[in-house]
């Protein structure tokens, strides 16, 4: 889970640390916390400092067999955090250099998003705007060749480290393309990529428009405002904002989000988006809308589920405490703590928990913890009780399992909220369970498996019948009982039981997972969710209420 960073943490710290003050700074912590101790001596830091040192020095020289000692200390860190709060972590290396891409928002590299299938390097999609689809490499090709050396065989992590590389630099690589006998090469010029946090951002009807968003780093406000004036061009009166399976980032970039849909408030009453508590008076935050953005009576729904975690939750917290726009969905996993993250020596890194923070209501929205294992944590947030229907005055957060206890707090026009597990939406609307056989379907990845297959055959065909027009295929593409019969074959072929009568009480959602597949090789993600949208059942509830929203608006 991604951790939200208080002020001026997107920056990562210049200072690094090395393991040992890493494991005293943790000891101190650990004393501190469960000792109840409000001071602790340096003597006490080193004491404990020297006593694991002694037990590393004599294990690594007498145990029965030879030892790794960066191993055994990393043990040792994980274990220490394992006392703490279920978001302090420690990060190992290779680990932490993904995750500082992800908050960066960008890297060195082709612009291809791959994976592996059968021992060969698939393209999912190029990336837009990118060096590889600049140059004509398509979703569906096939990496077989990188430089010199083949890529049968690689996985897609040794893939991705052989196109990755300083910009400016080249590589080639030999794709061979299904329908085209020869093998095709290209040389292509690594640049800086963007890894965008915005899925997809489309007009979904006339006057809808919709947002999905992956997560928060350094640049989500930069591509937030750039899609919401594209959309503004296009006609857009109204936003659904979707920030399911959303599990947060950096704070700053959840504040700005919230603070283009908040006005400033008075002088008297300026508009809080969220507020933060530490043990230290220097962890603490107090952000406040402002007033001028474009998009302040602008109607919005956003869409929230059970892995909406962190920065999502803050700007849904905001939006809904100042009953600026409807909350859709299932009660977010309930994440409201901060973490600062350090940086060490060796290219590793370790977030701690620093702060609580709060909602403009006051509410703390992080679910209890204490006396639980992470493992219970986590399967909590998706175990909930919750009643389907209007929640729009919270009768029925009392209903959830284990929330009969959760504070009350109040939104601007006196509406009722809890706080303590989550932001409940205003009108709750749950996933459709899926059957374990059909849900094994999933697991498995067999729709994208299948469409990989059948693509061999008909991509030439369908972008000769189809060409740019994304509108037409979703329209008029059927997927027929013939591509049906195909379907549930390949199935077997690989050994995946899912019993006929699964499929059929799932119909509709199988057919348009087909359907989308074929349409993202084809357009990317605006051609998944175009298809997606249409069963997505929380989606199409959320269609229905933007009048609700606009009153809202109206009101606020």
């Amino acid at each position: 889970m991604v951790g939200v960073f208080s002020k001026g943490q997107g920056r990562y710290m210049k200072k690094k640390f090395s393991g040992w003050m890493l494991v005293a700074m943790m000891l101190v912590g650990m004393i501190v916390g469960f000792q109840g101790r409000n001071l602790i001596s340096a003597d006490n830091i080193y004491e404990q400092l020297k006593k694991f040192q002694d037990i590393l020095v004599l294990t690594d020289k007498y145990y029965v067999d030879p030892v790794e000692t960066r191993m055994l200390t990393d043990g040792a860190i994980n274990g220490m955090f394992d006392k703490l709060d279920p978001h302090s972590v420690y990060i190992p290396p290779r680990a932490f250099e993904r995750t500082s891409e992800e908050m960066q928002g960008n890297y060195q590299g082709v612009g291809l998003s791959i994976r592996a299938l059968n021992d060969t390097i698939i393209v999912v999609e190029p990336m837009g705007g990118g060096p590889a689809a600049k140059l004509g490499i398509l979703a569906n090709d096939r990496i077989v060749r990188i430089n010199d050396s083949s890529a049968v065989g690689y996985t897609a992590d040794q893939a991705s480290k052989k196109l990755r590389g300083p910009k400016a630099t080249k590589v080639k690589v030999g794709i061979a393309r299904p329908g085209v006998q020869d093998l095709m090469t290209y040389e292509i010029t690594r640049a800086e990529i963007s890894l965008t946090s915005i899925d997809v951002a489309m007009m979904v009807n006339g006057e809808t428009g919709y947002i999905a968003v992956n997560k928060f780093n350094q640049i989500t406000n930069e591509e937030m405002v750039k899609n919401l004036r594209d959309l503004r061009s296009q006609g857009m009166k109204r936003l659904i904002l979707d920030l399911r399976q959303n599990p947060g980032g950096i704070m700053e970039e959840a504040v700005k989000m919230a603070d283009l849909f908040l006005d400033g408030g008075t002088k008297a009453k300026p508009k809080q988006i969220v507020y933060t508590k530490g043990r230290s008076a220097d962890m603490e935050e107090n952000y406040l809308a402002s007033t001028g953005q474009e998009y302040e009576k602008l109607p919005v729904i956003v869409l929230v589920n059970n892995a909406s975690a962190s920065a999502s939750e803050i700007v849904a917290g905001a939006l809904q405490d100042w009953d600026r726009g409807l909350i859709v969905g299932e009660t977010s996993f309930g994440k409201g703590l901060v973490q600062r993250q350090w940086p060490l020596g060796d290219g590793s890194a370790f977030r701690l928990t620093i702060a609580r923070y709060y909602t403009p209501s006051g509410r703390l929205i992080q679910r209890a913890y204490e006396g639980k294992d992470k493992s219970e944590y986590q399967r909590e947030a998706f175990e909930r009780n919750e009643q389907e229907g209007d929640n729009l005055q919270h009768k029925k957060d009392a209903s959830l399992k284990g929330d009969s206890s959760r504070p009350m707090f109040h939104t601007n026009s006196g509406r009722v909220v809890y706080g303590g597990g989550g932001i409940t939406p205003d009108y709750i609307v749950k996933s459709p369970a899926a059957t374990e056989s059909f849900a094994n379907l999933q697991r498995r990845d067999m729709f994208y498996q299948f469409v990989t297959s059948y693509l061999d055959g008909q991509a030439n065909s369908l972008r000769s019948t189809y060409g740019q027009d994304m509108k037409k295929f979703v329209r008029t593409f059927p997927v027929s009982e013939e591509l049906l019969g195909e379907f549930r074959s390949f199935v077997k072929t690989k050994g995946v039981t899912v019993e006929e009568k699964d499929i059929q009480k799932n119909l509709p959602y199988v057919k348009a997972r087909v359907k989308a597949e074929i349409a993202r090789s084809l357009w990317g993600n605006n051609g998944l969710y175009s298809v997606m949208l249409e069963v997505d059942v929380q989606f199409q509830k959320a269609l229905t209420l933007l009048p609700e929203a606009a009153k809202f608006a109206r009101a606020e």
